[in-house]
């Protein structure tokens, strides 16, 4: 009985999780907020945010809602505050200095991870590059924040994608693409977090996945070169 009301459990949450997608944007509002350090994921899921007032140890306080620069005419949601929202709610840090002609944060450090000379911080909106800093940057219900390190020398931001339910035993059939461009990517290793086996995208960004017991798993695809994806979240029956 515990095992099938975990699964209910799943499959509400995943019809909550689709409501707020789909809803109107509001402020404040519910985005979903991934942080892919250097050798692993420091933080994902949905943050409830709103534009508000930001601090960092290198960088002090400033307004991170939108208005920055004047870049929007009314606060609001930014990734930023989504960014520092997900720390509070999860225990990891993050720093980043202030530039006063660019009116933002500079991220150089979430979690454990540091920029160095060569590896930087990048901020991607629905798997795109944001074209301004993240305290000028609105988010609406539903977006994709993704806070990734070495972001701009790597060649693809992988997405990941398959059914939600699955069978114990029974393969299940998952596809790695880019996310910037829908491009499907081989070589990429697919498997459930936190355990050893593993499979390896074909041409076609596609890969067989094995569950070997039941309950709720979460799935991860990485490439050397790559952003490692997002987490499939599966409820094995």
């Amino acid at each position: 009985m515990r095992r099938r009301r975990g699964l209910l459990g799943f499959a509400i949450a995943l019809v909550v999780t689709t409501a707020l997608t789909g809803s109107a944007a509001a402020s404040p509002t519910v985005v979903n907020v991934r942080v892919e350090g250097l050798a692993s994921t420091i933080f994902e899921g949905p943050i409830l945010t709103d534009g508000h007032t930001v601090s960092t140890a290198s960088g002090g306080t400033h307004v991170c809602d939108g208005t920055n620069l004047g870049a929007n005419p009314t606060p609001g949601p930014t990734a930023t505050a989504a960014l520092d929202d997900a720390a509070a709610s999860s225990a990891f840090s993050w720093d980043g200095t202030f530039s006063t002609s660019f009116d933002d944060y500079f991220i150089s450090r979430i979690g454990p991870d540091a920029q160095t000379a060569s590896q930087f911080w990048g901020i991607l909106l629905n798997y795109q590059f944001t074209p301004v800093g993240g305290c000028q940057q609105r988010v609406s219900s539903g977006d994709k924040v993704l806070f990734a390190f070495d972001a701009f020398s790597k060649a693809h931001f992988l997405k990941l994608t398959g059914p939600h339910f699955a069978r114990a035993g029974q393969p299940i059939t998952v596809t790695v693409t880019d996310g910037q461009n829908g491009t499907p990517i081989s070589g990429a290793s697919v498997g459930p977090i936190g355990n050893t086996g593993s499979a390896t995208t074909n041409a076609a960004g596609q890969a067989q996945v094995t569950f070997a017991s039941r309950g709720v798993k979460r799935v991860k695809a990485e490439r050397a070169d790559s952003i490692r994806s997002n987490a499939l979240t599966v409820g094995v029956l």
